[in-house]
């Protein structure tokens, strides 16, 4: 009798936010000093049209991070475009949390919060999983990259915490959370390749879903993450996609891609 057939990557959508408008941005350069900021394409077109875009698609369990402050009314509108699909992260803490779930968000995404001075708090995790419960929460991991580790990355990447990116770690957060949402914080928005042995580790090592961001340019990339991770790591594209500006990669490929994809 034949075996089900292993289950693919996926492509998972993203709207990302600094001041209120969609961008694609450098992530690396995402300082306290705007002269630094780099940007790689800036929308004409409000975050509810992208909402409604990954809705008309079908394109499930999308993330929309607000980078900064001034992304509030934005990521709502996101949100409302197409309610209970959508994930949201930045700035989430115990006291917002729940706000954003009633604004239309399938899942929260913590990441600063979880590291006050830099340094991880297990209580704070544990807070905010009792308060909107393990199925909704995501922990954002984004790390950069020292020596040989990975250490996960805070305040728009630009603070290394005490955490390291391992098994270890990933099994211990996975206790509290649905997901895993890694932004491979040195390659972010160059379109120059995946973090390969950060996607290879990571489909070793993490216990749940994860989806990875970072450096992707083309199809060729999403068929390198599904064979790196066998079908356990999901994949998002930025800069490189034509709906962002893009010339790697066509919205219409990736739809169809999902759509042939054993899930």
């Amino acid at each position: 009798m034949s075996s089900a057939p292993r289950r693919r990557a996926q492509f998972r959508p993203c709207i990302d936010l600094h001041n209120g408008t969609v961008k694609q941005i450098v992530g690396g350069t995402l300082s306290a000093l705007p002269e630094e900021l780099r940007t790689n394409w800036q929308s004409q077109q409000p975050a509810s049209f992208y909402g409604a875009l990954y809705r008309r698609h079908a394109l499930t369990g999308g993330h929309v991070i607000k980078l900064g402050p001034g992304n509030d009314a934005a990521a709502a509108e996101a949100l409302q475009a197409w309610p209970g699909a959508l994930h949201v992260g930045g700035g989430i803490t115990c006291d917002n949390a729940l706000e954003w779930l009633d604004k239309g968000a399938e899942k929260v995404i913590v990441t600063s919060y979880l590291f006050p001075g830099c340094k991880f708090s297990l209580e704070r995790l544990q807070e905010l999983e009792r308060l909107v419960g393990k199925e909704r929460l995501v922990v954002d991991v984004s790390c950069r990259k020292k020596d040989s580790r990975w250490i996960v990355a805070m305040n728009r990447w630009q603070d290394l915490t005490d955490l390291e990116v391992t098994a270890e770690s990933l099994r211990m957060l996975s206790e509290h959370c649905s997901e895993f949402l890694i932004h491979a914080a040195d390659v972010e928005g160059l379109c120059q390749g995946i973090d390969e042995e950060l996607v290879a580790r990571l489909a070793e090592w993490s216990p749940i879903r994860c989806t990875y961001a970072g450096g992707a340019r083309h199809m060729q990339d999403l068929e390198l993450v599904d064979r790196l991770s066998g079908g356990k790591i999901d994949l998002t594209f930025g800069s490189a996609l034509d709906i962002f500006g893009g010339t790697g990669v066509t919205l219409d490929e990736l739809v169809a891609w999902n759509k042939a994809s054993p899930q």
